[in-house]
């Protein structure tokens, strides 16, 4: 990030001009000072001067500031490439999608904030300073780009240093090996690299240490994460100042690839990696000051890996290509974001077409072989290296049964989530997974997860005791509220958060109260954000405090009208306290702003159910139901409504239909099983409870239902 000078600006603003979706953009001059014409809060074209310049290669942002220290990023960005390359132009970050002023995307509201979205990042020692009450930033940076401080921390200590060194008065001056710093990357210090004589693959000579510090710095900025605090030092986990987004189905493929659309950064793919795994750490291959690899190509591979053994023929089989083939080509996929922003995958994997022909995860050789099946792929990689598949990330089977909802699923992640030679990032994954399976039978293994030394895996067992009765959690997670991890002790207060002050044990208020103020500056950091007040709301919610619940739910509207979550949320609060006629007021204000958005169609039809107003919600839980067909519950709901005013018909039709999609969902399986029973089709009642039956074996109430189901299909009527 720069100021707007002569300088630092690379763009075109001598009367250049974009058109996009009958948006007409001007870049001029005016007074000496960058400008552009677009659209802006209201729609209308309006003129805006670029206060700051954001990034260098392969794009340049620039920055408008607006009142109230808000500082929010245009969408039209300057491609700094060269002409030769497609370069010197202006494009917009957005080119297929039509994005109105009242968007949250528009560059002008919530989701293009600088302060919120980038400062962090682009800028050394940021403090947003939001003031809440008056709806305002103050933002404040020790330095307006990345300097020094941003890894190595605060460096008064360190000019001492350097400045005790010049002095020519050689008594009293400090012998710091560290310089000063606030802490030394010294990961690669004494460490060395040799091929193991068995497999010829390179091994560290020494193990690496369980705190990361290079890979948990660097991952400040290289991770998808949210920040809760701003005290974050060099060299500590990354989670104990900011949530790292886990292995999600909305972010990455089954195998843990990076979506197209969804920039997960180097953090989560590298630390899926055999290189995290054996130690290999970000300067082994980069100069973090120059920001260059440490050789020029496949030389920063041939470090370690023997060239002689990798750049052969008889390992890439691809001697007659036309473009030589690097080892990233195969082993790196690249992903293009912000429309010319090429990156390379960082979890290192082994081509797999054959699990793209099985699963539908992608794979390098389609990449470039488009024409081709993966199953072409898949053969031809089997002629090369014989039958079996080997590579470190062998959990695809399992994220893909749970987004899939098959019947094995619960084993198949048990599996993952008990493999410690899987990254603990996936572990984590897999714990998180499941949540959707908590059993008595399997609470074992979140206490395992709970004692992981990794925070991750940590909050991956947390997020599989979200629902549990708190009261009987406490137990298992209260000693986390001590965690030397922030992520974790914030996670573990909100679990526990629904247990009064009254039943707690007296030995864990105090660090119970902590957690908890920790939790509620956590999300006054985050105040100026929906999600921010929509969680401290929640908090409330289960504190009791149902007036300071409902002040954040409605502040969250204020900042994004649209925000699904507060709306349900604060609508099922009324719920609870009497006021369906407020929520039904809440949630249809919101379903106005985002008519599209199932979950709000949703807890309005319930809604209009408590209120006694049947057709009215029978419409709302049928268009969550088309809206969002791949969430069974939304199905489900319908249906139940429908049975319950004698429309039994209907309502199996729906499940029938909602089963196709879902053939392990439970609730679908066993309302089928007793509307079928009350319509006395007890054959196909009986069909449905063996299904069921086959997915929860030890289940009792189905064990009875199923029996019951099987004389009543047997005698005569």
């Amino acid at each position: 990030m720069d100021q707007a000078t002569e300088r630092s600006v690379l763009g075109n603003f001598q009367n250049a001009s974009i058109d996009h979706f009958g948006i007409h953009s001007r870049f001029f001059r005016k007074d000496g000072k960058f400008m552009v014409e677009t659209d802006g809060e209201d729609g209308k074209l309006a003129e805006f001067e670029v206060k700051y310049t954001f990034g260098v290669a392969p794009l340049q942002q620039y920055l408008v500031e607006f009142p109230g220290g808000r500082i929010q990023a245009l969408p039209l960005a300057w491609d700094s490439r060269p002409k030769a390359e497609g370069g010197q132009r202006w494009f917009h970050l957005y080119p297929n999608e039509q994005i109105g002023h009242d968007d949250v995307l528009h560059w002008t509201r919530l989701n293009q904030n600088w302060n919120f979205m980038c400062a962090e990042c682009h800028s050394t020692g940021v403090r947003k300073n939001y003031d809440a009450a008056g709806d305002r930033f103050a933002t404040r940076w020790a330095e307006i780009s990345v300097g020094c401080e941003a890894c190595h921390g605060k460096g008064s200590r360190h000019v001492a240093w350097a400045s005790a060194r010049q002095s020519w008065w050689p008594f009293g001056r400090e012998e710091d090996p560290q310089k000063g710093l606030v802490v030394g990357f010294d990961e690669r210090s004494g460490v060395n690299w040799t091929p193991d004589a068995a497999t010829g693959l390179p091994m560290r000579s020494s193990p690496p240490s369980a705190l990361r510090k290079e890979v948990e710095t660097c991952g400040l900025c290289h991770a998808r994460r949210s920040q809760f605090s701003e005290d974050w030092v060099p060299g500590s986990s990354l989670s104990d100042t900011h949530h790292v987004s886990g292995l999600d189905r909305s972010l990455f493929h089954a195998d843990g690839q990076m979506r197209d659309m969804e920039e997960t950064y180097n953090y989560a793919p590298f630390k899926q990696s055999r290189m995290f795994e054996h130690g290999v750490t970000c300067s082994d291959c980069h100069d973090p000051h120059s920001a260059t690899l440490r050789a020029p190509q496949d030389g920063v591979c041939g470090q370690c890996h023997a060239p002689q053994r990798y750049e052969t023929a008889a390992h890439r089989h691809h001697e007659a290509a036309k473009a030589p083939l690097a080892c990233a080509s195969c082993h790196m996929p690249a992903r293009t974001y912000m429309v010319i922003d090429e990156r390379h995958d960082h979890s290192f994997r082994i081509p797999r077409p054959d699990l793209s022909a099985k699963l539908g995860t992608p794979n390098a050789c389609n990449d470039c072989h488009r024409d081709k099946s993966a199953e072409w792929a898949a053969t031809a990689v089997e002629e090369w290296f014989g039958p079996k598949r080997e590579g470190f990330q062998n959990y695809t089977e399992a994220f893909t049964a749970v987004w899939t909802e098959q019947a094995d699923a619960e084993k198949l992640l048990s599996m993952v989530a008990q493999d410690h030679a899987a990254s603990p990032f996936v572990r984590a994954g897999a714990l998180a997974e499941l949540n959707a399976y908590l059993s008595g039978t399997n609470v074992e293994l979140a206490q395992t997860g709970l004692a992981d030394r990794d925070p991750m895996v940590r909050i991956g067992a947390l997020d599989m005791l979200e629902g549990a009765p708190a009261d009987e959690l406490w137990p298992i997670i209260s000693p986390l509220l001590k965690d030397p991890v922030g992520d974790v002790r914030l996670r573990a207060v909100s679990l526990l958060a629904s247990v009064p002050a009254a039943s707690q044990p007296a030995a864990d208020r105090a660090s119970f109260d902590q957690a908890a103020a920790e939790f509620i500056a956590a999300q006054r950091l985050n105040a100026d954000r929906p999600e921010g007040r929509s969680a401290l709301g929640s908090f409330f919610t289960r504190r009791g405090m149902g007036a300071e619940a409902e002040s954040e739910y409605r502040a969250a509207l204020r900042l994004s009208p649209g925000f699904a979550s507060a709306a349900v949320n604060l609508a099922d609060l009324y719920r609870a306290l009497g006021r369906d006629l407020d929520g039904e007021q809440v949630l249809r204000a919101v379903v106005k702003a985002s008519p599209e958005d199932a979950g709000l169609r949703y807890a309005l039809g319930l809604t209009l159910i408590r209120l006694g107003r049947s057709d009215a919600a029978f419409d709302e839980l049928r268009q969550a139901a088309i809206l969002a067909p791949d969430q069974a519950r939304y199905a489900f709901a319908y249906a139940v409504a429908l049975h319950s005013t004698g429309r039994r018909d209907d309502a199996i039709a729906v499940l029938e239909t909602s089963l196709e999609r879902h053939p392990n969902d439970r609730d679908t399986l066993l309302a089928l099983a007793t509307f079928n029973r009350d319509a006395r089709n007890f054959a196909a009642a009986l069909g449905y409870a063996k299904r069921l039956l086959s997915l929860v074996p030890n289940d009792p109430n189905i064990l009875r239902l199923t029996e019951d189901l099987r004389r009543r299909a047997h005698s005569p009527e």
